[in-house]
Parts: C-alpha cells; structure tokens; sequence
C-alpha cells in the first residue's frame, strides 16, 4: 500500500502541476477565438480593456462597474458588495489571477452578467486580460 502511495504521489502532483496556466496562455486562448493578430490593427487593446473596467453600467441594484468592486487601480484588494475582501485583480500584485481557464470563464460569466447584463465576447476578455497584464 505504502509503495503504490510513493508512485502514485508523484503522478498526482505533476498532475495539479500542469493545470496551472499562465495568463499569456489564456490570452492567447482568447486570441485564437476572437480571430485577433497579435500586434497591430485588430489586435487585443489594453486602452478599450481599460475603459471597459472602468465603464459604469445601469443595473438593478444601481450603478457598477467593474472598478466599483475591484478598486480604480486593480493591484489593491477590493471589496464585494456584500463586503468580503477580493484579492487583487492585475496578475503583477496576485500572482495567482488567471492561472486556471475553467476559474476565469466562471468569473467572466458571473461579472459580466453583472456588470454588462450580458457575455462579455473574446475580444472583450482579450482586451480586459490585456489591460490587466498591461499594468506593473
């Protein structure tokens, strides 16, 4: 029993190991759906994922934003309305934020049901990634 623990426990750490993504992969993931070159015209845009997160939006609650939640600068932790802290957005201050695709999508669905009352497309999320990563 000890013996096939000592095999097996390897197997499932490299396992958990290769989930973890980085967040250039996801972009890349949104590029590849949202049919955008790399650089140049039609690229992803930090400057419209800028001005999405800190676009305000009616909702039935009052206004939000992305920003109301998550603070106007993401490296600093924000607050839920329902006052829980949330740990920083921009992946510079929490090395841990879009790491995992399954955990983003999740998060995507939510708040941009919230925020915008509808999906957000590939190229919004490519362009809010790429806002996120933008900022040091």
């Amino acid at each position: 029993m000890i013996r096939t623990l000592m095999v097996l426990m390897p197997a499932v750490s490299l396992a958990f190991t290769a989930r973890a993504e980085a967040p250039g992969e996801i972009l890349a993931a949104y590029r590849e759906e949202a049919r955008v070159p790399t650089k140049g015209p039609g690229s992803f845009s930090a400057e419209r994922g800028r001005a999405l997160y800190a676009a305000e939006h009616d909702a039935p609650r009052g206004v939000i934003s992305c920003a109301a939640c998550h603070t106007t600068d993401p490296r600093h932790p924000g607050m839920t309305r329902t006052n829980k802290v949330i740990e920083p957005l921009a992946p510079s201050a929490n090395a841990k934020r879009f790491t995992d695709r399954a955990t983003v999508e999740k998060w995507f669905a939510r708040n941009c049901d919230d925020v915008l009352r509808r999906p957000c497309s590939a190229l919004e999320k490519g362009d809010f990634l790429t806002y996120l990563l933008s900022i040091k």
